[in-house]
């Protein structure tokens, strides 16, 4: 079914949790946070459709997504970890893994439309219109996505450090 490997199916439905576990987050808390049930769940999902892509993929452009995002998972979830001041690890921790949740949804969605319908998909053509917009649309989103959070991250520091010069 719609030309999935075995392999495939692994990669799949391993990876596939971890886009409602950003959506539930993102409309939460605006952004993922690792810390938390959900977090836990993208991790985890995110982690096996990295790691299973190395097994499936045939292009090279896979390789370089799969390893920039394992990279930038890691970068995330690891940051709260160091001794650095708080304020750097919001932001590394924010970006980085934004970053991943758009490198989840460019192959999750052009993967869709070059498989779905089984048999009569949307797109054929990796220069489809359609195929573009979506792309285009998904990189617009990021970037007033990760505008949107970081002003919200820095207005959220400057309360705390005028709520603490004021105690």
């Amino acid at each position: 079914m719609f030309g999935i490997s075995p392999l495939g199916w692994i990669h799949t439905l391993g990876s596939l949790p971890a886009i409602p576990a950003a959506a539930y987050m993102f409309s939460r808390f605006g952004r993922i946070v690792p810390r938390s049930t959900a977090g836990n769940i993208y991790f985890v999902s995110m982690l096996i459709g990295g790691m299973t892509i190395f097994l499936i993929a045939h292009q090279p452009a896979s390789y370089i997504v799969a390893c920039a995002t394992l990279a930038l998972l890691l970068v995330g979830y690891g940051v709260g970890r160091l001794s650095w001041s708080q304020t750097p690890k919001g932001y590394v921790e924010t970006i980085s893994l934004t970053l991943t949740a758009f490198l989840l949804m460019l192959p999750t969605l052009s993967e869709t439309l070059r498989r779905v319908p089984d048999g009569h998909p949307f797109v054929t053509d990796p220069k489809s219109p359609i195929l573009l917009g979506v792309m285009a649309t998904l990189g617009v989103l990021l970037i007033a996505g990760l505008t949107a959070q970081i002003l919200y991250f820095r207005k959220r520091m400057h309360l705390l450090q005028d709520n603490s010069s004021s105690s």
